[in-house]
């Protein structure tokens, strides 16, 4: 099992193939996804990495967090994510995880936090079919009916669809097929849409129901720099220097 990335949602666009027919995919923005830390068995109960994305100020940082990622040398991270990984599978700390870790033609789960709604009635949030047209309803079309009876049972039962709240969920959509990936400008496309807004951050990891393909790196795809004299290394499937 390989690590996933931290991404941030770009936005929508198109693809051609060469039959002409054009794919939908959304573009993924690798915004320096570094490893942070390990987790070992020994020390923590199971074995992980931990990721960090994104800049951030050093003055907004925690003493704690600063320390952390002084540990790690590198600089503070916006975002956080731990997967879990094989004990082969652990990638050195400070190492950048470039976008052709994923292969295009690979299926990919994608998870994100979905769009805020706001407060939002039956028929938008949970798509009843309000009531009748005609026929004796007035001014009450888009109503979602009863939600209980009178005297049995003489409750309105817990978990009943009703209005409130839609969007702000942690959503998780599977089985996306990876169509492009750009290393200069680390960005993955993948086909179909993802959860979240523009500029949301979104995990993707290798797809749990399929197979992963032929040429996949192992444990993945990074670069990582001794010192700021040295040119990074790509690391390859075997974690051999390129």
């Amino acid at each position: 099992m390989r690590s996933g990335v931290l991404a941030q949602k770009v936005g929508m666009t198109r693809l051609f193939t060469e039959a002409g027919e054009h794919v939908p995919v959304t573009v993924l923005r690798l915004a320096n996804c570094q490893v942070v830390g390990h987790r070992t068995k020994e020390k923590n109960g199971y074995v992980a990495l931990q990721l960090g994305a994104g800049l951030r100020k050093v003055q907004s940082a925690t003493k704690a967090d600063r320390g952390h990622f002084a540990v790690a040398k590198v600089e503070p991270k916006r975002k956080l994510a731990e997967f879990r990984v094989d004990d082969d599978a652990l990638i050195p700390v400070g190492a950048e995880i470039t976008a052709d870790h994923f292969v295009v033609g690979q299926y990919v789960d994608v998870t994100g936090t979905s769009t805020g709604k706001g407060w939002a009635g039956g028929m938008k949030r949970w798509n009843f079919g309000g009531l009748r047209a005609s026929h004796g309803v007035s001014i009450s079309h888009r109503s979602i009916g009863s939600t209980g009876g009178r005297q049995d049972p003489g409750k309105t039962f817990k978990n009943k669809k009703m209005s409130g709240h839609l969007g702000v969920d942690r959503v998780t959509t599977l089985n996306l097929k990876v169509r492009g990936t750009d290393v200069e400008r680390g960005l993955i496309m993948v086909e179909g849409a993802v959860p979240g807004v523009k500029g949301g951050w979104i995990t993707v990891r290798d797809a749990v129901k399929k197979k992963l393909p032929d040429g996949v790196p192992k444990p993945g795809k990074f670069k990582l720099a001794d010192n700021a004299a040295q040119a990074p290394v790509s690391v390859g499937p075997a974690g051999e220097g390129a």
